[in-house]
């Protein structure tokens, strides 16, 4: 049975230095391989572990790499095992086929944008103009179709996200906020329609999913069995759904946790 593994990366399979805090005392802290680095800085980890079961999964199942990175910064990473032949960045906006952007699709999720929500224009600027410079370090727009902000989060004001909710809501985006990052995406711009489609294309009978935050509710929903970790927005929310699993576990052993689930059901 050909099976599809679609999973978000950041704090769902990779950890930062800052997400590594999750997991553990020092003193029983587990070995780490280091998948990304940037600007000649160690930026993600993975335990050496779970590097293991991401190379018996690849040999098992179409494995998806599905993040909100954008192409950019997703290609930074090197993960171990099999090269994907797909994969889902920018939070559906993109479907990469062996490395290369899917054109059609592409221009698909743009033309759904401009018919369903708000410009980005109009969220970027609303952002820009109510965020306080205090607790902003920076202003970012991610491949033209959404936008998000590099916080301090001791700084940050928790109504103001929340208002900034209500307010995208009404024009038809959602915010997310993970870690350092505040996300405004359009509502259209999912993670699930990438995996419907990849998993047209390859002809996958089962369809299984990861991830840790809210821009990843639909990725669960859509995929036959989901996992989420102990931590992260969907776990702070009590997140449930009837075929997505929580997990107890929390940080990078978290990830060693999914990859488990997945070849269990690989495996059958």
């Amino acid at each position: 049975m050909a099976v599809l593994v679609a999973s978000d990366l950041d704090r769902t399979l990779i950890y930062s230095p800052t997400a590594l805090a999750l997991t553990m005392p020092d003193a029983r802290a587990p070995r780490l391989l280091c998948v990304e680095v940037h600007e000649s800085r160690p930026l993600s980890f993975m335990t050496e572990t779970a590097a293991g079961l991401l190379t018996d999964l690849g040999d098992a199942a179409v494995f998806v790499p599905t993040t909100t990175r954008t192409r950019k910064q997703y290609q930074r990473i090197n993960l171990p095992g099999p090269a994907p032949e797909y994969v889902i960045c920018a939070n559906g906006g993109h479907i990469l086929v062996d490395g290369v952007t899917d054109r059609d699709w592409h221009a698909r999720v743009t033309a759904r944008l401009a018919d369903e929500c708000a410009p980005l224009e109009e969220i970027r600027d609303h952002m820009a103009a109510t965020a306080d410079p205090a607790w902003v370090r920076k202003h970012r727009v991610a491949e033209d179709l959404f936008a998000y902000l590099v916080v301090e989060r001791e700084l940050l004001p928790e109504d103001w996200v929340k208002e900034l909710a209500v307010w995208a809501e009404n024009r038809g985006w959602t915010v997310s906020l993970q870690g350092r990052k505040i996300y405004a995406v359009p509502k259209p711009l999912t993670k699930s329609a990438a995996l419907r489609e990849v998993a047209r294309r390859t002809g996958a009978e089962l369809t299984l999913a990861a991830g840790d935050s809210l821009l990843d509710a639909d990725l669960l929903l859509a995929a036959d069995r989901g996992w989420r970790p102990g931590h992260g927005e969907l776990a702070e929310a009590g997140w449930a759904a009837p075929a997505v699993t929580a997990l107890p576990e929390r940080g990078v052993l978290a990830g060693e946790r999914i990859l488990r689930e997945f070849l269990k059901e690989c495996r059958g």
